[in-house]
């Protein structure tokens, strides 16, 4: 008989949206040990905060609901968020202006953004990736092109575009698209040609980059599968079967030895080990779908966005004393 995984902490509870929360995305971290994070809800309304979870500020501008937002490398100071109003936005995050306003002809899915900040990746509904040059704003946007596309059809994938990385370890000029025709992608930035792609078996439901003690990964979800690709050989070094379908994993930053994921099949939390799959923690608490999850980049806690709204802060286990937690 098997027995029932225990939760380990009482999360903290971030509120403040008023809708499901669909991403997360850590700052890398900084000097004195903090970091930021932002969150992207249906409402619109992009939230900016603090290592301990607290509110920094809201970047107020979009008319529709938020589906992606990243931030530049270093300290951060850029950010990028797209939108179910046909737009792309990039952001100060020091003062929360909006410093542009990149239109599109249907919902943006998804952005990214390289280490300076200085350029950026857009993808969606047009299943397009459009590359925007920051340094030359209004600028046309140049578009990857997948090989064999028609003059008339230039597109990226045969479906909508819901997931992009942009490399940073050794390989700025690489950016990763991923959809719901179930395949990834490698693009480079100075051809604008697909470099290598791979083929699932599911729509990819998420796909994110990590840099730590296993070098640089791309944690990727497709149906119930939790892939664990090398971002330099492209090989997958993992490759695990939930029991639940997983809407988002993200893999532990300096022990590599465990990974978080969220469902759409419930609201807990799961963590596995990395090597077996097994499930090593089981964490309630949301009142709906796991939309996102996502470590913090010392892995000392783990976020999860969810269907109700909230955002909860799990701390990673064995946990210490700190912050609200003391």
């Amino acid at each position: 008989m098997t027995s029932t995984p225990v939760q380990k902490s009482v999360p903290l509870t971030c509120s403040g949206h008023t809708r499901p929360v669909v991403h997360l995305e850590f700052s890398e971290l900084q000097d004195d040990g903090t970091y930021s994070l932002l969150s992207s809800c249906k409402d619109g309304n992009p939230m900016l905060r603090d290592w301990l979870g607290d509110w920094v500020g809201t970047f107020l501008g979009h008319k529709g609901a938020v589906w992606c937002g990243k931030l530049s490398g270093g300290d951060a100071s850029v950010a990028v968020t797209g939108s179910a109003d046909f737009s792309a936005k990039v952001w100060d995050t020091f003062t929360g202006d909006c410093l542009h306003t990149f239109p599109h002809n249907h919902i943006v899915r998804t952005v990214a953004i390289n280490a300076p900040g200085t350029r950026v990746v857009t993808a969606g509904h047009e299943k397009k990736l459009r590359l925007f040059d920051l340094q030359r704003p209004d600028a046309v946007a140049d578009e990857f092109i997948m090989r064999g596309a028609s003059a008339d059809k230039p597109v990226a994938h045969e479906g909508v575009i819901k997931s992009s990385v942009w490399h940073r370890a050794g390989a700025e000029n690489v950016v990763v698209s991923a959809g719901e025709d179930k395949v990834m992608r490698w693009w480079d930035v100075r051809t604008l040609q697909c470099a290598h792609e791979m083929s699932f078996s599911e729509p990819i439901s998420s796909m994110e980059r990590s840099a730590g003690s296993a070098g640089e990964l791309l944690t990727v979800t497709s149906g119930k599968d939790v892939y664990f690709i090398d971002a330099a050989t492209r090989a997958v070094r993992k490759k695990h079967t939930l029991a639940v379908p997983v809407s988002s994993a993200s893999l532990h930053p300096t022990l590599a030895d465990r990974f978080v994921a969220g469902s759409s099949a419930d609201g807990w939390v799961r963590i596995f080990d990395y090597e077996t799959a097994q499930e090593r923690e089981l964490h309630k608490g949301h009142h709906g779908p796991a939309h996102a999850v996502s470590y913090s980049p010392d892995g000392e806690l783990a976020a999860s966005g969810s269907e109700d709204g909230t955002i909860r802060l799990w701390q990673t286990w064995p946990s210490k004393k700190y912050g609200l937690w003391t």
